[in-house]
C-alpha cells in the first residue's frame, strides 16, 4: 500500500525539481545574454548584515558530539543497572534521552555564543 503511493510521489518530486533547476538555469542564461547581470543575481554576493556569522563551528559540533556521547553513556548505564527499564517495550526512551542530550549541546553552544557576544 505505502509503496503504491511513495514511489509515484518520489518520481514526481524528482521530476519537478529537475524541471525547476533546468528552467532556472535557462532563464538566468537568457538574462545574462541580454546584458542584465544584476537581475540574474549570480555575480552579486549575498551577505546580509542581520545574519550572524558562525564564529565557532568547531565548538558547536564538538559540544553536540560530546553531549550525544554523554547521552549514549547514560543509556548504557541505565540499561546495565535495570534491564527492565529499557527493553523492547520502551524503545522510545533511549531515543528521547539521546535527543534531549543533543539539544542540550546546541543550547549550551547557543548560550555560550550569546554571552560571548555581549
Amino acid at each position: 500500500m505505502i509503496s503504491e503511493v511513495l514511489i509515484p510521489a518520489v518520481i514526481f518530486f524528482a521530476a519537478f525539481h529537475i524541471v525547476r533547476i533546468l528552467s532556472e538555469h535557462f532563464l538566468k542564461r537568457k538574462i545574462i545574454k541580454s546584458g542584465h547581470f544584476e537581475k540574474a543575481e549570480i555575480l552579486t554576493q549575498i551577505k546580509n548584515e542581520s545574519e550572524e556569522v558562525n564564529k565557532y563551528p568547531s565548538l558547536k559540533w564538538a559540544l553536540v558530539a560530546f553531549m550525544a556521547g554523554a547521552g549514549f553513556i547514560l543509556i548504557e548505564v541505565l540499561r546495565s543497572n535495570d534491564q527492565i527499564l529499557i527493553d523492547q517495550r520502551d524503545a522510545l526512551l533511549p531515543i528521547g534521552i539521546e535527543l534531549v542530550f543533543i539539544s542540550l549541546g546546541f543550547l549550551i553552544y547557543f548560550f555560550y555564543v550569546n554571552f560571548k557576544s555581549k
